[in-house]
């Protein structure tokens, strides 16, 4: 779709790949909102915050807007989407890149399973049923779900985040299907190289990092997708994919 005007919102967007995203949609001429439970006035460990990507997305000379929120809860989602749309009029863009995890397989108590599937798989459920109706009434939207090689491989430790991902793409050529002929694009992006990310590398602190790509990777794929046209719908491509096909997201490792 035509990214120059649109309306973004874009979940995990504190820092990482969602922070990239979020400033490529906005150098694409989209206004952004940014949503995480990151804020100025109430950090997380890691750094990054909505309100310093808000204020990038504003240099960048589009509209930015910091709504924080808690995927894990069901009515701060839905939200979300509404103080999107009431404070910019509508929403064009969706990107669900927010994700959580926790080491461990089949033994890792359920609370967290729960809480892993809350925020991986439930919450995109959630936003993208609160954005449907507007961009069917006006046939015009893209929805783009972030995935993982741990959705299609098994990794060890990742047992619930590669379920959730597995799930978010089904849901993805699921509702791709359903809203097909009303003009909305549904895709998912999977992000099958190693991304240094500040969540990733916190994560993996015993991994060498020195041929990890940017974030800025991710977003240039992720972009692309978001700028077909609504016939191409239901994809589920991953970076690798993207760079066989298209010649899409090229390595800048070691630049």
């Amino acid at each position: 779709m035509e990214l120059r005007g649109a309306v973004a919102l874009v979940t995990g967007a504190s820092r990482g790949v969602g922070r990239a995203m979020a400033l490529a949609l906005a150098e694409a001429g989209a206004d952004v909102a940014c949503a995480a439970r990151a804020t100025d006035s109430s950090p997380l460990k890691l750094p990054g915050t909505i309100d310093a990507t808000a204020r990038e997305v504003e240099a960048r000379g589009r509209r930015g807007l910091a709504v924080p929120t808690d995927l894990s809860r069901p009515a701060e989602v839905e939200a979300m989407v509404a103080q999107t749309i009431g404070h910019f009029g509508r929403l064009d863009v969706l990107v669900n890149n927010a994700a959580i995890t926790f080491a461990g397989d089949i033994d890792l108590a359920m609370k967290r399973w729960d809480l892993v599937m809350e925020v991986n798989l439930r919450a995109p459920v959630l936003a993208i049923k609160a954005a449907l109706p507007g961009m069917i009434a006006r046939r015009r939207g893209a929805i783009l779900n972030v995935s993982s090689a741990a959705s299609r491989m098994p990794v060890p430790g990742l047992l619930v985040y590669g379920v959730s991902k597995a799930g978010l793409e089904r849901l993805t050529t699921g509702v791709a299907e359903n809203v097909r002929t009303h003009g909305v694009a549904v895709n998912c992006f999977r992000i099958d190289v190693p991304i240094a990310s500040e969540g990733f590398v916190y994560n993996a602190p015993e991994l060498d990092k020195s041929d990890w790509e940017p974030t800025e990777v991710g977003a240039a794929g992720a972009l692309w997708m978001l700028a077909q046209p609504p016939e191409f719908t239901g994809q589920v491509l991953g970076i690798t994919d993207l760079r066989r096909l298209y010649g899409v997201a090229e390595s800048r490792a070691h630049r």
